[in-house]
């Protein structure tokens, strides 16, 4: 078993411990003084506090006293988040794991909350925290790219959307950087069929990819070394419109000027 597996079933472990148990240990370690008339705000007031100061570990046993003790409190919604919020700042593959099974129950116990939109972006966040190279397996990366996908489409109007664009932007950047690196490795390899598949999809499902002079370059290239340079003009053509700076430009201009002069020559 790999260590990500290991990691993702501990994670899967500690996620089933009942909360009765979880409670119960947080209860040795949170104590509500004699007489308080709002335990519940009090515990939220102390783990908010310690989520400021980055103590992870101590904010989660208040926020959890609250989510596993009071069911009709104010506050149960905003400790849950708090919760997810401390695993998602601890930052372990473990941690991490276990933040996006809070936002989850938090979006599917309070879908109609104010902070809906938070849960759907950190839910996102959660994921894109765990994105790898460009050159490894891409599930976590797609998964981030459709939770963000999913807060665009839910909250059109939310005050997180700039946040959020972002954050999006990165992860298809790096989905396209992986399909980019494939093609580039088939062209490498002279497999130029393989390579134009993987540069077409880039071009498809991310057409505002930031590198895409690359993907351009390399695919008119592939169409130039099976014989059809008609086809690789028009990514030329692309490249040299569209980027005024790529270390690719002088190459594709010499090579599209080169190819309309040859189109040109055959039509006399």
């Amino acid at each position: 078993m790999s260590v990500r597996m290991c990691r993702r079933f501990l994670a899967a472990l500690l996620i089933a411990v009942p909360g009765a148990l979880l409670a119960s240990c947080a209860a040795n370690k949170t104590v509500v003084p004699p007489g308080m008339l709002e335990a519940d705000k009090y515990l939220f007031e102390r783990g908010t506090a310690l989520l400021g100061k980055k103590k992870w570990i101590q904010s989660r046993e208040y926020f959890r006293q609250i989510v596993d003790n009071y069911p009709q409190s104010s506050h149960r919604p905003d400790a849950k988040l708090g919760l997810g919020d401390s695993y998602l700042g601890e930052g372990t593959a473990e941690a991490l794991v276990l933040a996006q099974n809070e936002f989850k129950e938090f979006l599917t116990f309070f879908p109609t909350n104010a902070r809906a939109d938070y849960a759907q972006f950190r839910m996102g966040l959660s994921h894109n925290r765990q994105m790898p190279a460009a050159d490894r397996d891409q599930t976590e990366t797609k998964q981030a790219v459709i939770e963000f996908a999913v807060f665009l489409q839910r909250y059109p109007n939310s005050p997180l959307l700039g946040e959020v664009k972002a954050k999006l932007r990165e992860s298809r950047n790096r989905l396209s950087e992986s399909d980019y690196k494939v093609g580039f490795f088939y062209w490498r390899g002279r497999w130029y069929p393989g390579a134009i598949d993987r540069f077409r999809a880039v071009l498809t499902n991310d057409p505002e990819y930031p590198n895409r002079d690359a993907v351009y370059f390399h695919l008119a290239d592939c169409f130039v070394k099976v014989g059809n340079p008609a086809q690789a003009l028009p990514y030329y053509d692309k490249l040299i419109a569209e980027f005024e700076k790529s270390e690719y430009l002088a190459a594709a201009q010499k090579t599209a000027a080169a190819i309309k002069a040859q189109m040109a020559s055959q039509k006399k």
